[in-house]
């Protein structure tokens, strides 16, 4: 899998490294493609086996493979080595395996010699380490830079007012920032110890103003790369069942129904949702996912009694894993019912598809407010207990997919597709000469002296994050 020969001198080396979330890793890849098709660029992804077997068949031979071998741990067998249906329970001995990878990790940068390291918000060590070797190092961000700046907001402009709450507060409602999650000093480091930019996936005109506040507060250059969507990979639609099913429904009259995979819903959401894709009379396709390692759940068990049988007609409920982007570039869907994890949000302004948006955390219910705010989908509201209602669910579908009243958004979903379509790559020039000149420079940092303050703290061995997971 390690591949580092071959190097032609004449380009500038970059080593991408994400997170071990398969949300994280997609874009990653998706931006190493676009970095190698510049031919200015030698590029390399790293990261383990169980995910890098995941992205092989759609990874170009200009993007070079490198695996990071984790510790081995009792609970943790190398399959697990990614969140792709990690048991919940499990997350921390990743996490804590991930940090005790930083002597494996070092030692690829001192072969691998890379002129840049792209790197992840979980990791502030690889920038760390990158440093010690003299590399210049850079953030990508790959959620959205609105889930990203409140919290960075709180921290370096306490007591100022939120120029944007209208993304946190909503009829008495709110919405926890990132300062109450164990990881959010991991993130808030790794952004400072980014040289003089920071990478975020996305474009200026949804998200144009928070990337200009995102600079302001970090005192970095925010540089978008554009929704980076990756083209579907080669599918066989005839010898699809689930295509094949789809293509028997009328034009728009179908949703598609996943909330990523990471995210295993709970018994009480299952069930509303379950019963509000009933009662809205509209076709749909479930995708519904659970831990690897449970191999004895069936799903008609998890549904209400006789569900699968009443929805037969106009129901199909997957297990495990479908062709999202075939379904969502469908002409047969007129929906998406989504946990608004990032990339899914920006897969479905791509294929026009409007989102009917039931955030689940972390930094989906922000998400929301921005699809919201763009115009490209609605949200199904809980209730002041934090739980869907099944005639709320039936309501928003029935509104985004059928009604005459749900036609703005429908359209404007359109529009954004059309919108991205005449984009292209323009970002990505711009991304490329960026690097070119920070590499040029030697990366310089932002003047807040950061790295050497995070090395004291024990970045260097690990240690500060290890103990703490």
């Amino acid at each position: 899998m390690t591949t580092m020969n071959g190097h032609d001198e004449s380009k500038t080396k970059v080593l991408l490294f994400p997170w071990l979330g398969h949300g994280h890793l997609s874009p990653f890849l998706e931006l190493a493609k676009k970095l190698s098709n510049t031919n200015l660029l030698d590029v390399y992804l790293c990261s383990t086996r169980a995910n890098l077997d995941s992205v092989i068949k759609c990874r170009p031979p200009s993007v070079r493979l490198i695996e990071l071998n984790l510790p081995a741990l009792p609970e943790l067998p190398s399959h697990l080595h990614t969140t792709n249906g990690l048991p919940v329970h499990l997350m921390p001995s990743l996490k804590q395996a991930f940090d005790m990878s930083i002597p494996l990790f070092s030692e690829i940068l001192v072969n691998l010699k890379p002129d840049l390291l792209i790197y992840d918000i979980i990791q502030p060590w690889a920038p760390v380490a990158a440093g010690n070797l003299g590399i210049p190092s850079i953030v990508f961000i790959t959620t959205s830079v609105a889930a990203s700046v409140f919290d960075l907001h709180l921290k370096y402009n306490k007591g100022v007012a939120f120029p944007y709450s209208a993304l946190y507060y909503r009829a008495g409602e709110y919405v926890e920032p990132a300062k109450d999650c164990k990881d959010a000093k991991r993130v808030t480091d790794c952004l400072e110890l980014s040289s003089s930019l920071m990478l975020v996936k996305s474009f200026k005109e949804i998200e144009g103003k928070y990337s200009d506040y995102l600079s302001v507060v970090t005192s970095k250059k925010i540089v978008p790369v554009g929704p980076l969507v990756a083209d579907p990979c080669p599918l066989d639609t005839k010898q699809n069942s689930v295509i094949q099913w789809l293509d028997e429904k009328a034009v728009g009259s179908t949703v598609f129904v996943s909330f990523g995979s990471e995210y295993f819903l709970s018994s009480l959401d299952l069930e509303e949702i379950a019963y509000g894709l009933e009662l809205s009379n509209v076709n749909f396709i479930w995708v519904l996912r659970f831990p690897k390692g449970e191999t004895n759940i069936k799903i008609s068990k998890v549904l209400p009694l006789g569900y699968l049988e009443r929805v037969k007609e106009r129901g199909l409920i997957v297990e495990g894993w479908a062709p999202q982007a075939h379904i969502l570039k469908h002409k047969n869907i007129g929906g998406f019912v989504s946990h608004c994890g990032w990339n899914s949000v920006l897969e479905a302004m791509k294929f026009g598809v409007p989102i009917i948006a039931m955030p689940m955390h972390l930094d989906q219910p922000i998400n929301t407010r921005l699809v919201a705010e763009v115009g490209v989908g609605v949200e199904v509201v809980r209730d002041e207990n934090r739980r869907l209602n099944r005639e709320k669910v039936a309501d928003v579908v029935q509104h985004v997919v059928m009604s005459k009243s749900g036609g703005p958004v429908r359209e404007k979903a359109k529009q954004m597709s059309v919108d991205l379509s005449l984009k292209g790559n323009e970002e990505i020039d711009v991304v490329v000469e960026e690097l070119l000149q920070l590499c040029k420079s030697g990366g310089s940092r932002d003047g807040r002296g950061n790295r050497k303050e995070l090395q004291s703290n024990g970045f260097a061995n690990g240690k500060h994050y290890a103990s703490k997971d």
